[in-house]
């Protein structure tokens, strides 16, 4: 058998083959594909030799390590290299949800004398490895109470977001006094999995079900008894490997590494947990763990310092693997060097990286995780995505990672999934620890081990890669036993703080929070909630759950509701509803459409909106059709509204910003469902798992207006800051003419929706007197419109109540059109001109 080699880390080869899986996250299709490829010449090959992980047996034996029994009756575990205490077990015994929530709260008097005793620990601080980073530290628990102050009806809810509250400052407790502090707590990675020393290598995991456990691998020649392991009283199994009479590290870097257990369902091999490189190789179902540590001269730099975070975030969310133009899976170096630049140029302050997290199976998109600490290898290596985000920093992008911490891959040959022979290690057991709907496992945040792993996790990602922030993937089904299936949120609290909350989920969001921003002050952290859970985006320290912001889901989806309706059907007040819909003081990142709706399955808003015609008439030196004109003009309005008006962030999927003509369906072959419904593959083809930049790019065709069009709003948001503005004023919503008017800062924006009427003269409401000029047209022939519109003309207030605004200036608006005016202060114009490209 030959080999191949990855930045000096080896991995046999053999041909190509095909595994299958069955169902993943939320409404991600069904399907099976080719699990491992990698874009031509992008690694050398080279021969050597080594015996698979299975090829020897294992020998039972049984260690154990020193114990003490303290006061309160919890066991204090050592490992053989250090005195800090392992976990003092299980968080909790209780339920996530209050049984008898009248015996512990009986009365507002109580609850408040209760929250008034704090328990302030000592502050901590650390050095966070930032360049030009100071040290940082995690404030005490405040006292939670703010939240009635934002919301006085909130205090209807006392008892329940009190003892919420009370739980968070108890586990925090706990953790000072076990841990030593919640720093060292989320430093889980410099202990658990590989730890490099002087004098060698020590390699420890918490598997409490397996009975024996030995490290094998390409160091010990898979020999099971070269290496066995020793095990606590805490289930935490340990080695030390010395360095080589030579003083080279025991394990070379780039060997393939696992841990062989006994353990209830019998003997296994599997990927160390905290694995920092994950690899499948050629021909091979299974992943192999990779020992990551190249020598100091090898390892990635970085260069650049983190930016500050912007006051509006605008987000190009983006898949490097289907991001290039060709049918292949992408790099992290191709991206860096033709991706980032395209999303500087577009106007985009910040770039969000799906599917980073090693999973087996391509089309999951990156959501069932199955290695949690391992970049993913299909797109290259560790430091390749180094060298990525230092790019991104350099052009003053910040990187944000869409994190899974709200379920795992079901996968048993490489994930966490019965790790240790037991159905309850990292997940709770039973039915409440299986997604039925993602098909997929739910961790049990109400374990020690289980929190060490996951705080740790977040932290690896903004310590050791320099991301910039997160978007934590499903955030509605962690607060809730439910999982949000099958539920419809009316808005009544009682949907939010009730017996179906998971508390301990809950809990886990608000340390999370609270870590990331007292030691990554910087460090954005946004929810994807489609529940609408008051308190979300409140701080932790004020009784909130701690993100800043929440991913607005809904309104894509009621989009996707409008856009099929006749146009007239559309309502200017459902429209306007829908985009301000949301909470006082908690911010939201809205969108119009994101990679949901751009699967294979469903449909994007320009999809919807011009279907077959767009294979055909999107070339500018052929005739147009009533369906093209109609769709790439409401594309553009309703981009610039749901920016407009929907939150103080914005988020666009690659591609969909010039109305990309194709889905996304990943390479994937033909499946027979239990069920037995047939479901048809397309020959693992990559065609459709791609991004047709060139399209958007070419002056030939409409998308390139449409793409101007998109970075016109970018660069509007960069020069008057709309997004972020105290000043919102709705002063129109036409359900006649349709027509909808509104300030934001020091702009109006007028969005004519009629189909088919024009307005000369139209009087529309102002704030402020003055003159006002045109600086965002959406009719502009450079956007792919019909120039009805003069930008030389300036358009002078009067004085006079008008729609409830106590000045007013008349316009033109075209129909299908929207236009932005901008006041025009001490006669300095700030004219946003088009960038064109």
């Amino acid at each position: 058998m030959g080999h191949y080699t990855i930045s000096g880390i080896r991995f046999p080869c053999a041909p190509l083959c095909k595994s299958q899986s069955t169902g993943f996250h939320g409404d991600r299709r069904t399907s099976s594909c080719l699990s491992f490829n990698f874009k031509k010449a992008a690694f050398s090959r080279r021969v050597f030799s080594g015996k698979s992980s299975h090829e020897s047996d294992s020998s039972n034996v049984m260690v154990t390590a020193s114990k003490r029994v303290l006061p309160d009756g919890r066991i204090e575990c050592y490992s053989s290299s250090t005195d800090q205490l392992e976990a003092p077990g299980t968080v909790s015994e209780e339920s996530q949800v209050l049984t008898d929530v009248e015996s512990l709260i009986m009365d507002d008097k109580i609850v408040e004398d209760e929250v008034n005793k704090e328990s302030v620990p000592m502050r901590e601080t650390v050095s966070i490895r930032k360049i030009g980073s100071k040290p940082r530290s995690i404030p005490p628990p405040g006292r939670g109470q703010r939240i009635y102050d934002i919301d006085p009806s909130l205090t209807g809810f006392r008892q329940h977001l009190d003892y919420r509250y009370s739980q968070y400052k108890r586990l925090r407790e706990e953790i000072d006094k076990y841990e030593g502090s919640l720093d060292a707590f989320s430093r889980g990675y410099e202990k658990f999995g590989f730890s490099r020393s002087e004098t060698g290598i020590t390699y420890r995991e918490w598997a409490p079900g397996a009975t024996w456990a030995a490290l094998i691998g390409d160091f010990n020649n898979w020999n099971p008894n070269a290496d066995v392991m020793t095990q606590n009283e805490c289930g935490v199994w340990e080695i030390f490997l010395p360095n080589n009479a030579d003083g080279s590290p025991p394990i070379p870097h780039g060997s393939r590494v696992k841990i062989r257990m006994d353990t209830p369902s019998g003997n296994k091999d599997s990927i160390p947990a905290w694995i920092k490189f994950s690899v499948q190789a050629p021909g091979e179902l299974p992943y192999n763990g990779i020992y990551y540590d190249p020598p100091e001269e090898e390892k990635y730099v970085f260069k650049n310092p983190q930016p500050k975070r912007p006051k509006s975030l605008r987000i190009y969310e983006s898949h490097v693997g289907m991001s290039s133009t060709e049918p292949v899976i992408n790099t992290y170096a191709n991206f860096r060097d033709d991706v980032l630049p395209r999303i500087k140029k577009l106007g985009y302050n910040a770039v969000q990286l799906m599917a980073i997290q090693e999973h087996s199976y391509y089309a999951s998109f990156g959501y069932h995780v199955t290695n949690f600490y391992a970049a993913s290898s299909r797109f290259g290596t560790p430091d390749d995505l180094k060298s990525l985000i230092d790019k991104a920093h350099e052009l003053g992008l910040l990187v944000l990672m869409d994190i899974v911490h709200s379920h795992a891959s079901t996968n048993t040959l490489d994930g966490l999934n019965m790790f240790d022979g037991t159905d309850g290690h990292y997940f709770h057991s039973g039915p409440r620890g299986h997604h039925w709907m993602w098909d997929s496992r739910l961790f049990n945040y109400g374990s020690w081990e289980v929190l060490r792993f996951l705080l740790s996790n977040a932290r690896w990602w903004l310590d050791e890669y320099k991301f910039d922030g997160f978007r934590f993937d499903g955030v509605t089904s962690m607060m809730y036993t439910h999982h949000g299936l099958q539920v419809d949120f009316t808005g009544n609290y009682n949907e939010y703080f009730g017996y179906a909350t998971d508390v301990d989920a809950v809990v886990y969001l608000m340390l999370l929070n609270d870590m990331i921003h007292g030691l990554f002050p910087e460090a954005v952290t946004i929810g994807e909630d489609v529940s609408g859970m008051p308190t979300v985006c409140i701080p932790v320290e004020d009784g909130g759950v701690g993100f800043d912001y929440r991913l607005h889901m809904a309104v894509a989806d009621k989009w996707v509701e409008i856009i099929q309706k006749r146009d007239e059907d559309w309502k200017m007040g459902d429209i306007v509803h829908m985009l301000t819909n949301r909470r006082w003081l908690e911010k939201c990142v809205s969108y119009a459409e994101s990679h949901d709706q751009a699967l294979v399955g469903d449909k994007t808003i320009a999809f919807w909106l011009m279907d077959k015609d767009m294979y055909d008439f999107m070339a500018l030196d052929r005739p147009s059709t009533p369906l093209i004109d109609r769709g790439v003009a409401l594309h553009k309005m309703i981009r610039l509204i749901t920016m407009g008006l929907g939150g103080e962030g914005y988020l666009n999927f690659m591609g969909n910003e010039f109305g990309h003509p194709e889905w996304i369906d990943f390479p994937r072959g033909d499946l027979h469902l239990p069920s037995g419904k047939f479901v048809p593959g397309n020959n693992y083809s990559y065609d459709k798992c791609r991004r047709r930049f060139d399209l958007g790019n070419s002056k030939r065709l409409r998308y390139h207006g449409m793409q101007e069009f998109d970075q016109a709003i970018q660069h509007l948001e960069e020069a008057y800051g709309f997004m972020t503005s105290e000043h919102q004023y709705i002063s129109r919503k036409d359900e006649r003419d349709r027509i909808i008017v509104f300030e934001r800062g020091n702009l109006v924006f007028v969005f004519n929706f009629h189909w088919t009427s024009s307005y000369s003269d139209y009087r529309v409401g102002c704030l402020k007197p003055g003159k006002y000029k045109i600086v965002l047209d959406s009719d502009d022939p450079l956007f792919g419109g019909f120039g009805r519109l003069s930008h030389d003309a300036e358009h002078f207030s009067f004085e006079g109540w008008y729609d409830n605004r106590p000045r007013s200036f008349m316009v033109y608006t075209p129909c299908r059109t929207a236009v932005v005016y901008a006041l025009v202060e001490d006669e300095v114009e700030n004219e946003v001109e088009p960038v064109a490209g």
